[in-house]
């Protein structure tokens, strides 16, 4: 059975765009489902338990964060090579990545576990969501191994044009994750009432259903990509995904601090105020994931297209993507805002919580555009091994904009609703910044490819 309808063309213009984009963006909304249903699920225990289940989200969002910048590296190598034809280099960059994700996810794991009180103290919260974050994370640390090895793997799938897989495999692990959430959560089929901690649980082993299936699928070539041993230490490759990439990680550690930052801010105003912007982000989600959907298209596609020598094709790929990200970005935000209070009062019944999220809400739903921008090309950017560029514009912008505004207007006594709008001007020049520079082509020599020299 191949999983893949491959294939060696180069999909082109928009049509290629949402060829490669639409399974990713279902993916991605199963996956804001299923973190939708696990701060709905706990939502009956209160705002604490909220808090709890939105910081542990927060945890796994840096990781996935910091492995996707990793994985920049890998997208960018591999689609080169499997556009310019050589699949047997690809297929080896392929295993490196595991190697190397796998070997960071450890670490993370052991790292998230030992330090989780600490860690959510560092968060601002307090009291009862301190226990209850804490307890979150050290119950879903162990599963974080799984996670990088489902990331390596569908990341470099995506790299070559295989979206199908990851679909597939995203739909099984999102179900079994909201099975078993509610499962462990309320207590039911003869288990135990696990409470928030049968939240992280039910993420936990959902990571593990997914790597599993990916793992069998991989070793027996039933995926484009065929298997090479991942027993050989092969320190070139690795670094050179790691040189590639280290610019992307750098950036989503930047983001990740920044935005750590801002909730930091944010839990100074209460318990509701962090709520508020947890079940806003989450909410939103249905949006942001189109965007990151066009983001894995126009990479995938931009770097094919350089790897095929074909700068003509990759510019238009960027361009399509962008295109198709601001009007499918704009189309959900604008139905979200409508509806924002009737879905955040789904989320939690209180007053003040509803009421701080309606007004997030409307403040980050007018920006969709403005992300769809931030998505997409920055997304293109990373597939021609530009990852430079995304550092320094997430450096200046979520740094030195949006969490020194809202330093300022905090210390100034400003109210909350004052904190949530400094996200307008930190996307307003993110949105000219990724223009400019995707404008200016420069980012297409960026990479320099070596001839394959090298056996397996």
């Amino acid at each position: 059975m191949e999983v893949l309808d491959g294939g060696d063309k180069i999909p082109k213009g928009s049509m290629g765009v949402w060829k490669l984009a639409w399974p990713s963006i279902l993916t991605n909304l199963f996956y804001a489902t299923s973190s939708i249903v696990a701060i709905k699920v706990v939502g009956g225990l209160g705002p604490d338990a909220i808090a709890a289940a939105v910081t542990g989200q927060r945890v796994t969002f840096i990781l996935q964060a910091i492995l996707t910048g990793v994985l920049a590296g890998s997208t960018a190598l591999i689609a080169r090579h499997w556009g310019a034809k050589d699949k047997l280099e690809a297929g080896i960059f392929f295993t490196r990545t595991v190697q190397l994700v796998i070997f960071l996810s450890i670490i993370s794991a052991f790292l998230i576990w030992q330090f989780a009180e600490p860690l959510v103290r560092f968060f601002g919260l307090k009291n009862q969501a301190l226990i209850y974050s804490s307890d979150y994370l050290k119950a879903v640390a162990p599963f974080y191994i799984a996670f990088g090895c489902g990331m390596a793997l569908i990341t470099a799938l995506r790299a070559v044009g295989d979206v199908k897989t990851p679909l597939f495999i995203g739909v099984i692990m999102n179900l079994f994750a909201i099975f078993f959430m509610m499962v462990f959560v309320n207590g039911w089929l003869g288990f135990p009432e696990y409470g928030v901690i049968g939240a992280a649980l039910g993420n936990g082993l959902s990571f593990v259903i997914g790597a599993a299936l990916l793992i069998v699928f991989w070793l027996s070539n039933q995926l484009s990509v065929r298997y090479s041993t991942i027993f050989d230490l092969d320190l070139d490759r690795v670094k050179e995904i790691f040189k590639v990439g280290l610019p992307a990680a750098l950036e989503q550690v930047i983001f990740q601090l920044g935005i750590t930052a801002f909730l930091i801010l944010v839990a100074y105003y209460g318990t509701e105020a962090y709520a508020a912007y947890g079940i806003g982000v989450q909410i939103l989600s249905f949006s942001f994931v189109i965007g990151f959907g066009f983001s894995i298209a126009g990479a995938t596609l931009v770097g094919q297209h350089l790897g095929a020598k074909n700068k003509n094709q990759a510019k238009r790929a960027g361009w399509g993507a962008m295109r198709l990200s601001i009007v499918s970005m704009t189309f959900f935000g604008v139905i979200i805002a409508t509806f924002a209070e009737p879905l955040a009062r789904f989320m939690i019944d209180n007053d003040e919580v509803v009421r701080l999220t309606v007004i997030f809400i409307w403040l980050l739903g007018s920006m969709q555009p403005l992300m769809a921008i931030e998505f997409s090309i920055g997304g293109a950017l990373r597939g021609a091994g530009d990852t430079k560029t995304p550092l320094a514009i997430t450096l200046t912008c979520l740094l030195f904009i949006r969490v020194f505004l809202a330093l300022i207007f905090f210390l100034l006594d400003a109210s909350i609703e004052i904190i949530f709008s400094t996200l307008l001007a930190d996307y307003i020049v993110k949105g000219f910044l990724y223009v400019s520079r995707f404008r200016s082509d420069k980012w297409m020599n960026v990479l320099k490819i070596k001839e394959a020299d090298q056996q397996p």
